[in-house]
């Protein structure tokens, strides 16, 4: 238990090793799953109820964790462990939206949490293997993320509109300009990874440097918006309508 909980491991992570191939596995059932069983998702159902909680403990339990594993070693900063990141705030938002039930949570929880998270289970920022604690907080919190992004948006369709996209850009710019302006310079952090690409290898490291780095961050975020609502559009939302 010390080791698995320790500050330190002697195993690293490796990309597409096996472990990872197989939580990846998991993370794709669990969006199949929510996919096929769609017609089912009804928010007064007890499949929905019991998926609903269940989805809002793991998120809960893993940001505590995280937060305790952190304090306990003595590495927690504000610069570091904050949930400042797309992900940590998706994680926040995806709470709200399996508390509240409301629109506007469940449309911020999938555009921000969805394919950021999807896309992190991908190219994790991981140090460690299976052995240790930051390994299955890292993929249960992120596909949990991701699980109950699409979860919420699959149960309340309506709420994911092609306006939604740019409400939630809008915001999401917003939100940009303050960590990028004020929160990394004040505290030296990298939150959203405005002011260093992340270490380890990521479709970020095609974005060029300098402003061209911040353009395309811009652009990609608008298209993988749209490109959510359009993909969403055609497996959900269109053919939920055309059932009724």
């Amino acid at each position: 238990m010390e080791t698995w909980f320790g500050a330190r491991s002697d195993y690293p992570f490796t990309l597409f090793s096996s472990s990872h191939l197989i939580v990846l596995a998991i993370a794709l059932c669990g969006f199949l799953f929510v996919i096929l069983f769609k017609n089912t998702l009804s928010a007064t159902g007890a499949l929905f109820q019991l998926l609903r909680w269940l989805l809002f403990s793991v998120l809960i339990l893993s940001e505590v964790s995280y937060q305790y594993w952190a304090i306990t070693h003595g590495f927690w900063s504000f610069n570091r462990y904050m949930p400042l990141h797309l992900c940590g705030v998706a994680s926040v938002t995806a709470m709200i939206g399996l508390w509240t039930l409301r629109p506007f949570w469940i449309r911020l929880s999938f555009f921000i949490g969805f394919a950021p998270a999807a896309l992190a289970l991908v190219t994790p920022d991981m140090p460690y293997d299976y052995q240790h604690f930051r390994f299955w907080k890292f993929f249960v919190h992120h596909t949990v993320i991701a699980w109950a992004s699409l979860f919420l948006a699959v149960a309340f369709p309506k709420s994911i509109t092609w306006r939604s996209v740019f409400t939630v850009y809008g915001l999401l710019l917003a939100y940009a300009a303050l960590i990028g302006f004020w929160v990394n310079p004040w505290t030296e952090s990298n939150y959203l990874y405005l002011s260093q690409r992340p270490t380890n290898v990521s479709p970020l490291d095609f974005f060029g440097d300098g402003l061209w780095y911040y353009l395309n961050l811009c652009l990609t975020a608008l298209l993988l918006f749209a490109a959510q609502y359009g993909i969403f559009h055609c497996l959900v939302h269109k053919k939920r309508n055309a059932t009724k």
